[in-house]
């Protein structure tokens, strides 16, 4: 994170300090650095470029879907993929073509089939045969070709967190990778779609080589299959997935993740397509919070700050760590203590950190947790009634907010009284 440094005692998103924003926008806030989206984004593309690949990245909204974000990734040739109608339209509206856009997700409606056919994407992974003959219905009626991949489940253990592994047999995922050629055999009979690609996803967060080895060669094999079929699988789109150093965790390089690549799918001649979110993201971001409180109890020392579960919900749903860098330089130094690190959130479960050793802090000092770009911001709630929070962009000696503070005048006017009930009196403005 070299791009998140002290200059004059102060903690820094490159040139903008980190108390200047808070000045102008209050806490909590998030703020991501667009020298390391740039950064994460090309030496991605390098490692995939100097492995000799012919390979596309369609970076996977879910992780962090800011409009400005998703145009910075643009610029640098980007394209998206995405699991829903709202993140289609994102994505259009960020500048990425709809013929560089993957639609994937288990669950796609009517609606948004027929709005990603008229919009013209680039592909659509179809997970499960029933999808497969709704789509087919679909395109046929609209007088399209949809070209697909199917997505295989090929039952490989990704060794990564429960709720983010998706390529076990028991996951919601995919379709059998077993009945591989039934399941072609049926899309190249099916009126209105064009097979033209094999899609995999094992999970996300991944710190080992050996399940993407794995799969990589079980997906290999199924392409040589189709091909001895006289099916034309001309790519592959092979997930994302490669994880993220939020603590200490020993990771491999993109280049090695590269390399295993380019040596399964050696000679088949397949384009690749890649879709990492957090690997871009994750590292660009921040969340600020401000100390409340200095709680000194009978049995633990408690921090409670003005961010919680609501605000970035990793810690509690995926017991998931972010470091902690104070705003003041100078509070990093001198003896540390135990402490959990809570929300104002009325839930035992509202922490963002737990036993975390830390210098001692003062009510109004300021906080960052760091590796909050993927799945902080995206996942947030207004539980509580607390209101969304601000995101940032900073590049260079300059700052944007990306997306302002939600108001309480916004968030009530979200809310109807059902027409038997007494009109609220509801000022238009809260103060």
């Amino acid at each position: 994170m070299t791009h998140f440094t002290y200059k004059d005692g102060k903690l820094c998103v490159e040139q903008v300090a980190i108390a200047t924003l808070a000045k102008a926008v209050g806490t909590p806030f998030y703020v991501y650095s667009d020298a390391i989206l740039e950064q994460q984004y090309r030496q991605f593309a390098n490692a995939l470029a100097e492995a000799g690949l012919d390979a596309q990245i369609f970076y996977a909204l879910k992780a962090n879907s800011n409009l400005s974000v998703l145009a910075t990734l643009a610029t640098l040739g980007a394209g998206a993929d995405i699991v829903s109608e709202g993140e289609l339209r994102r994505a259009l509206a960020a500048g990425i073509p709809a013929e560089k856009i993957i639609f994937s997700g288990v669950g796609k409606s009517r609606h948004e089939l027929a709005l990603a056919l008229k919009k013209g994407v680039y592909q659509i992974n179809v997970e499960s045969r029933e999808e497969l003959h709704r789509l087919s219905a679909i395109a046929a009626s609209m007088g399209i070709q949809a070209p697909i991949a199917i997505r295989v489940n090929p039952d490989v253990d990704a060794k990564t967190h429960a709720k983010i592994t998706t390529g076990k047999k028991e996951n919601k995922f995919g379709i059998d990778i077993a009945y591989l050629t039934e399941i072609y055999s049926k899309a190249q009979a099916l009126p209105g779609i064009q097979p033209v690609a094999l899609a995999v996803h094992i999970g996300s967060q991944i710190t080992d080589l050996a399940p993407f080895q794995q799969t990589f060669t079980k997906v290999a094999t199924a392409i040589r299959t189709l091909h001895k079929m006289g099916i034309a699988i001309s790519q592959v789109d092979l997930g994302g997935g490669l994880g993220i150093a939020y603590k200490d965790e020993k990771l491999p390089t993109i280049a090695a993740y590269a390399g295993e690549i380019a040596k399964a799918f050696a000679g088949l001649d397949v384009k690749i397509c890649l879709e990492p979110g957090r690997l871009i993201v994750g590292e660009a971001g921040l969340l600020v919070s401000r100390v409340e409180y200095v709680k000194q109890g009978d049995y633990k020392r408690f921090i409670i700050v003005d961010a919680a579960m609501n605000d970035l919900i990793r810690p509690t749903l995926y017991g998931g760590y972010h470091q902690v860098m104070m705003g003041d330089e100078a509070k990093n130094t001198g003896p540390t203590y135990p402490a959990d690190i809570v929300g104002p959130v009325c839930e035992s479960g509202d922490y963002l950190a737990i036993a975390r050793s830390v210098a001692m802090v003062e009510e109004d000092d300021l906080m960052a947790f760091t590796m909050a770009g993927a799945y902080g911001a995206v996942m947030a709630s207004t539980y509580n009634s607390r209101c969304l929070i601000p995101e940032i962009l900073v590049k260079g000696q300059h700052y944007a907010i990306i997306r302002p503070r939600q108001t309480l005048a916004e968030q009530l006017a979200l809310d109807k009284m059902a027409p038997w009930q007494a009109p609220a009196k509801i000022p238009l403005a809260l103060t």
